[in-house]
């Protein structure tokens, strides 16, 4: 696209149309085993557990994933943006995950059927030097139009720069807070496996950047790197688990997850050592306020500026429309 083509004022509050989205128990399975989950938390992972439910950030690969059960081509899944009005074509191989959030309003059914959809907008663009930051809202909504989370992620395209200084949202974010300074409340160090962009990607992020050594290499990584939405669950499940030091054990209280929102600073590779520091800074009603980082042991942050609520001790509600 000619630079005159730009034009981020169009861009901004963009709407695709409604994408259908359905799910199934293997599919919460997967996503679990994706990102860690072991048989420490068997109602994550075992079908069969009188607790079994969806690992709470499970709706943010829906996007990806729609109805279909096969693999997709990721270049094709993203093509919808550039189709959006004002907005340059560039290489998807160029996109980073940059930052996301999720509010979950209503509980995850563990399995869908049919009539679920998520609703797509554009809700920022900011031409930064060094790239391009475009915002999308995801909301996923029931059969009967029950919005049952919200999810906004920044794409960050690396040197998609088109050099306007242009910066618009329409939405407030959940915040992204710094980590206080004292030691943490609690931390959990876990090690990925070489294998866990492999098994990760099966939950329909197919981007080739997490599988092809070559193209991470081209683009200055290295080679292959993990999922930012892999690192984020494991950071997801420390959280939890700092709350409700039993969460995801059969016949155990059950943390919930109310906001997780956070920034994605430095690629993890698959066999990092991943170590989530959480702080506790406030409590309200049952409800834990939570600020948090995630670093690669012996490297960088992997996750900085995290903040989180979650109420404690509930139990899983019944699912309902």
């Amino acid at each position: 696209m000619a630079p005159q083509q730009v034009d981020f004022e169009k861009s901004v509050g963009h709407t695709d149309g409604d994408t259908p989205v359905a799910w199934n128990r293997r599919d919460l399975l997967l996503y679990a085993a994706g990102i860690g989950t072991g048989p420490d938390a068997l109602d994550y992972v075992y079908e069969a557990s009188p607790g079994f439910r969806a690992f709470p950030t499970y709706p943010l690969v829906l996007g990806l994933k729609g109805t279909s059960p096969d693999v997709n081509v990721f270049a094709e899944m993203i093509s919808s943006r550039q189709g959006v009005p004002g907005f340059p074509k560039l290489d998807p191989n160029t996109i980073v995950h940059g930052e996301q959030s999720i509010e979950i309003l209503h509980d995850i059914p563990t399995n869908s059927g049919e009539g679920w959809k998520i609703r797509k907008r554009i809700v920022g663009v900011h031409d930064k030097g060094s790239g391009l930051i475009l915002e999308t809202e995801q909301a996923l909504v029931s059969p009967v139009g029950r919005t049952h989370a919200i999810m906004i992620g920044s794409a960050f395209y690396r040197g998609g720069g088109q050099g306007t200084g242009f910066s618009k949202a329409l939405v407030t974010k959940p915040p992204v807070t710094k980590a206080p300074g004292r030691g943490a409340d609690f931390t959990l160090r876990e090690k990925t496996s070489p294998g866990q962009a492999i098994v990760y990607r099966l939950s329909s992020d197919y981007n080739p950047l997490h599988i092809d050594p070559q193209i991470g290499a081209k683009g200055g990584l290295g080679g292959v790197i993990l999922h930012g939405l892999c690192s984020y669950g494991f950071a997801a499940r420390a959280i939890l688990r700092s709350v409700v030091g039993t969460d995801g054990q059969p016949g155990s209280p059950a943390a919930e997850l109310q906001v997780m929102s956070s920034r994605f600073t430095s690629p993890v590779k698959p066999g990092d050592e991943l170590e989530t520091s959480v702080w506790f800074t406030g409590e309200k009603d049952g409800v834990v306020e939570i600020a948090f980082e995630q670093t690669v042991v012996g490297g960088k942050k992997s996750l900085g500026g995290g903040y989180a609520k979650v109420k404690r001790g509930s139990k899983p509600a019944a699912f309902k429309l």
